[in-house]
């Protein structure tokens, strides 16, 4: 059957089914979002009282941080209610979905009550992590049975990208197809198919990980805040790591998930490392559960310099400052930008960190070994896990491919540590690696089947990457491939991605490529960010040492390099993710078409380091102001608000928040659910553009700039900013010279003008602000510490 979910029910509004709701919501989908009455309120109060539970707990998911809501418009479309009256509401509902207490008794009864009013057909699943879901639907009906299944989200659901899809014996196979496909397509998310097996996947091998960890640094001899530095994005793990992780979730969490395999996995041969350490013991008996109690494995006080974090001793259960570790294996592996080449940097070292990393991966290693087929027939599905749900940035049979499988087993077994017997066979029959690419596909090692097969939905999820028989052209930071259909993709690799010269060297050659031999270009990357910014360090470095003429040339071919990307002869589509600032964000504005991730945070940030957007970033503003003014508005207004947007470097929290700031452009540019999607939609685009006869543009020469009539409005305004101390000296300045460029220069009288007269004032006056001292101190600041600096 064809199935369209238009409204959705979220049983329970606790921190996960609150924002659940607001995760469909944000999406378009209408939500009714229900909890139980207070208990000392009366059956026939008012529903302001007998709602107080969940419409608390939507108000507060609303104010957390970070946010659940794409935007704040987005609560319109969540209804709240109680269990006692508006249950029966749920029989307009497509999809039921119970997020209530981690108790078999209780979910029961909410079960019941849901088969008096549930329409016969419509899916019902459950978000439990906990409870076997085979246990969940005893005693339903046969419909309620054929349409239930797991479906466990992780928290926070807009961010993190896993959700784990775990049937019943009973369940239809029609309803799971569906729930993997809507959750990757609609919802955004990795979808993983589980074996009703504690704990699933990512709990399974994730918390496996960390109370590795907690044995191994006791072993080692090693403190809280010297794991965090071994476990965080120097391995491409989350800035959390392993402590601050804990906190974040819950040391209480972590535990109950622990004794959870522990109590149900007699025949785990790992299942010693689930045993809880003594000082963990205590933490539980202090009620020092993490972020949700005010304290953990850290304590945040204020001191006399501020906020201050502590570190937990864990030898004497007492709070002191944290100290910075020192590794020689850090140091030496920290400039090495790719992952990959870290990692094998980081597993020969001869200090404690390196012990501690081999180790590490031996213990890993072993357990996923053994955990195939139990938890999954396939790998692939326990690496998707682990990068969707705990936020590694490649998996855990990856990681093993990265050191050498095979010369990692024999250290593994010399250092006593198993390994699976499929592993043996594996490496036996000449098969060395768990992936490899053929052809641009990405292939797994199948267990069952002894033989490689090609990944799921390599059309819809483009690596490029994975396309390097199909290179075309590249230099030391840009990679230009033919990824098919006549499309070419670009993509590069330096520090956050930022655009230096090299990158733009690769833009305008990507353009010239595909001008000669294809449709379009696609210009997208598969790092942690779309792009950071300019290169600032190259910028300070010009400007410290007075080299003008060096900096008016790399300003002018940055320039130049928008330009070309904007009127170049084939469409180029644009595919941006997680941060997309400053250079990052100029090349969105010129592209074709953007296909942007929902995760897609981009704004002009210049100001923040004393500059203004140099990269035609300001003159786009001005020329989309000129295209939005209205007759039936002052002209000023429009132009105001794109001002605003750069002087206050204001960013996107997300691409619907774009599209509200006009970076984006509304029925031309798309947001993409799925990040993994984007790429290939972006390939789709540029067919699109190619096929419907795609002709190159030509400059604007029509662009209305409003001169002394738009200029004393702004003055005026960062006039009255400065002198109430909102801007300091240096923001004014800054301020005054970005509304000259906006308003096309001291004219005595609105007129017309070309995109070349705009781009000509802002790059004087980005070249005039690299000379201000302050305008220096502030790129230092980022350049040193990554903080902006008010001066």
């Amino acid at each position: 059957m064809k199935r369209v979910i238009k409204n959705v029910a979220v049983l329970g509004s606790g921190v996960m089914g609150s924002r659940i709701a607001c995760h469909f919501a944000g999406i378009g989908v209408q939500v009714l979002l229900l909890d139980i009455i207070p208990k000392d309120v009366a059956s026939d109060a008012k529903p302001a009282l007998k709602n107080k539970i969940v419409n608390d707990a939507l108000a507060a998911a609303i104010k957390s941080n970070p946010s659940p809501v794409y935007t704040k418009d987005v609560v319109k479309k969540i209804t709240t209610g109680n269990f006692s009256d508006n249950m029966k509401d749920i029989t307009s509902c497509d999809w039921i979905i119970e997020v209530v207490v981690e108790r078999l008794d209780i979910k029961q009864k909410i079960y019941e009550q849901v088969e008096q009013h549930r329409k016969p057909g419509t899916l019902i699943t459950s978000n439990t992590s906990g409870i076997p879901i085979h246990m969940l639907s005893e005693g339903r009906s046969e419909d309620f049975k054929k349409h239930f299944c797991g479906t466990h989200f992780f928290n926070p659901p807009r961010y993190l990208r896993l959700l784990e899809i775990i049937p019943t014996p009973d369940t239809n196979a029609e309803v799971v197809d569906f729930l993997m496909h809507y959750g990757d397509l609609f919802l955004g998310k990795t979808t993983v198919l589980c074996k009703d097996t504690p704990a699933f996947i990512a709990n399974r091998i994730g918390v496996f990980s960390i109370m590795s960890i907690f044995h191994l640094m006791e072993k080692i001899g090693l403190t809280i805040d010297e794991v965090d530095a071994l476990t965080g994005p120097i391995i491409g793990r989350p800035k959390s790591a392993t402590f601050r992780t804990a906190d974040v979730v819950g040391i209480d969490t972590l535990v109950k998930v622990a004794k959870g395999v522990a109590d149900n996995c007699a025949t785990d041969e790992a299942l010693s490392i689930f045993t809880i350490p003594s000082w963990l013991e205590k933490l539980l008996d202090n009620n020092w559960l993490g972020d949700k109690t005010g304290q953990g494995f850290f304590k945040k006080i204020k001191s006399a310099e501020g906020k201050e974090i502590l570190t937990l001793n864990l030898q004497n259960m007492e709070y002191g400052a944290r100290l910075k570790p020192k590794f020689a294996t850090l140091e030496t592996a920290k400039p090495i930008d790719d992952l990959k080449t870290r990692l094998k940097a980081l597993s020969v070292g001869t200090d404690k960190a390196g012990d501690f990393y081999r180790q590490f991966h031996y213990s890993l290693f072993s357990y996923i070994s053994h955990r195939i087929p139990e938890i999954s027939d396939e790998i692939y599905r326990v690496d998707d896990a682990m990068m969707a749900g705990f936020g590694w940035e490649i998996g855990a049979f990856e990681s093993w491919d990265v050191l050498d499988v095979e010369a990692t087993v024999k250290k593994m077994l010399d250092a006593g540590y198993k390994v699976a017997g499929w592993i043996t066979e594996m490496l036996e029959a000449g098969c060395k690696t768990f992936y490899k690419v053929e052809s641009g596909k990405r292939m797994y090692y199948d267990v069952p089947t002894k033989s490689y097969k090609t990944l799921p939905g390599g059309d819809a999820f483009i690596v490029l990457n994975h396309n390097t028989d199909k290179l075309l052209w590249k230099n030391a930071a840009c990679r230009l491939y033919d990824i098919g259909d006549g499309v070419a993709g670009l993509e590069w690799s330096t520090k956050m991605n930022s655009i230096g010269s090299e990158v733009l060297e690769g833009v305008n050659k990507a353009i010239g490529i595909a001008e000669e031999k294809f449709k379009g270009l696609v210009i997208a990357n598969d790092g942690p960010n779309f792009s950071a910014g300019a290169n600032v360090g190259m910028i300070f470095m010009y400007a410290i040492e007075q080299e003008y003429d060096e900096l008016d040339f790399a300003i002018r071919y940055f320039q130049n390099s928008m330009m070309r990307l904007r009127y170049s002869a084939v469409p180029v589509v644009t595919a941006p993710h997680g941060l997309t600032l400053g250079g990052g964000c100029e090349m969105n504005l010129h592209a074709d078409k953007v296909c942007a991730a929902a995760e897609t945070y981009i704004g002009l940030v210049e100001l923040g380091v004393g500059l203004i957007p140099g990269g035609g970033g300001t003159k786009e503003f001005v020329l989309r102001a000129s295209d939005e003014l209205h007759n039936d508005e002052p002209e000023t207004n429009t132009l105001k608000d794109r001002f605003f947007a750069i002087a206050t470097a204001k960013v996107a929290t997300s691409s619907h928040e774009a599209f509200d700031m006009g970076i984006l452009r509304k029925g031309h540019d798309q947001i993409v659910m799925n990040q993994g999607r984007r790429i290939a939609e972006a390939k789709k685009s540029v067919i699109e553009i190619f096929d419907a006869g795609y002709t190159m543009p030509q400059q604007r020469k029509d662009i209305k700039v409003l001169g002394r009539m738009g200029l004393g409005a702004m003055l005026a305004g960062i006039n009255g900013m400065w002198r109430g101390n909102y801007a300091t000296d240096h923001d004014a300045l800054v301020a005054r010279k970005l509304a000259y460029v906006m308003c096309g220069g001291d004219l005595s009288e609105p007129q017309l003008v070309n995109e070349q007269y705009l781009l000509d004032l802002e790059r004087e006056a980005f070249l005039s602000l690299c000379g201000e001292r302050k305008t220096l101190e502030r790129i230092q600041s980022v350049l040193k510490s990554g903080k902006p600096l008010r001066n």
